[in-house]
């Protein structure tokens, strides 16, 4: 068994001021892993950003500044935590939620689709396009 010691007694970390707190079941019940790149960095940002309550009002522009998001990348990541239930959003206030009981598993985006390989369909047509013309030139 390993034995637990601090490494460093005056840095013992502590929630003071805002809550910023995640669970640890985030990362055993799978909801790290349920998560996009873009998904955790928003995740995380709101967790840091929220009151006790989970509630934040950063707009999109400052979010997208801090986290170097397009406005596409913001929304693909909001509306993903949202589906994932969460976060929960009324156009102007964030709230982190209590995490469900399971994580809520999406189908795979696009983006993740186009960095995995599957949902490269122009290559895909290209070859068939040059098979057919190769053909027809015989």
């Amino acid at each position: 068994m390993i034995t637990k010691k601090v490494l460093n007694p005056n840095r013992i970390r502590r929630i003071d001021g805002g809550f910023s707190f995640i669970p640890h079941c985030f990362l055993t019940d799978g909801f790290l892993s349920s998560l996009i790149q873009k998904e955790i960095l928003l995740y995380f940002f709101l967790i840091l950003a929220s009151d006790r309550y989970g509630l934040s009002f950063y707009s999109y522009d400052v979010i997208c500044s801090y986290l170097e998001f397009s406005m596409d990348d913001y929304v693909e990541a909001r509306d993903g935590l949202i589906e994932k239930d969460l976060i929960a959003f009324d156009g102007t206030l964030f709230q982190v939620l209590d995490l469900p009981e399971t994580p809520v598993q999406s189908p795979p985006t696009k983006a993740v689709l186009e960095s995995t390989g599957r949902g490269h369909r122009p290559e895909i047509q290209a070859v068939i396009q040059q098979s057919l013309w190769g053909t027809q030139g015989d």
